[in-house]
């Protein structure tokens, strides 16, 4: 089982349970599924992109990344219907808790002037996104092998019913949310 999920159950639980004031077992906010995705512009530009952003993927997940195609063509950015646009991959169970564990203990502390995710990023339903800069903060990336530079954006989809107990679920998995105090003070 993996050290994350082992965490979840024995401390997280009792824990989120008694600061939340729930009763009800099943109605503790849980990590559902994590998004991956990563998007990789015009093919028309380069071609070989899309495969590089696949195979990377696929080494920092552990899981093959489903190829994204454009839904609608857009000629200001030379983009016709059904063009390889990107990629991305939903983790959940096991995998879904070794990915979050590596993003946060050794991931997130490799980027640079890092001072926090933003706390203003949850969407009113309790989930929770965020934008990592460079694929290169993964240990899993040959930095000599890369070809290109490419951000993604990692969603955190869960069961709560509210930003604050998504706030407390996450803090407690030990994402580094910024205190909003902390931002009011660099301003």
């Amino acid at each position: 089982m993996a050290r994350l999920m082992e965490r979840y159950k024995t401390e997280i639980v009792p824990e989120l349970k008694a600061a939340l004031g729930i009763d009800n077992p099943f109605a503790i906010p849980r990590l559902e599924k994590v998004v991956v995705a990563m998007g990789t512009g015009s093919p028309a530009t380069d071609k070989t992109r899309i495969t590089a952003a696949v195979e990377d993927l696929g080494k920092i997940t552990g899981q093959k990344a489903q190829i994204r195609r454009a839904r609608n063509a857009v000629s200001n950015f030379k983009l016709r219907e059904d063009m390889e646009i990107g990629c991305r991959v939903t983790l959940r169970g096991k995998r879904m808790y070794e990915f979050v564990d590596r993003l946060v203990n050794a991931a997130i502390p490799r980027m640079r002037d890092f001072r926090g995710l933003n706390p203003k990023s949850f969407d009113g339903r309790g989930n929770y996104s965020m934008g990592v800069p460079d694929q290169s903060i993964f240990s899993e990336i040959d930095i000599t092998k890369m070809t290109f530079t490419q951000g993604m954006h990692i969603t955190f989809v869960t069961s709560a019913t509210s930003d604050a107990q998504a706030r407390a679920l996450l803090t407690s998995l030990g994402v580094p949310l910024r205190r909003t105090e902390d931002k009011e003070q660099t301003n």
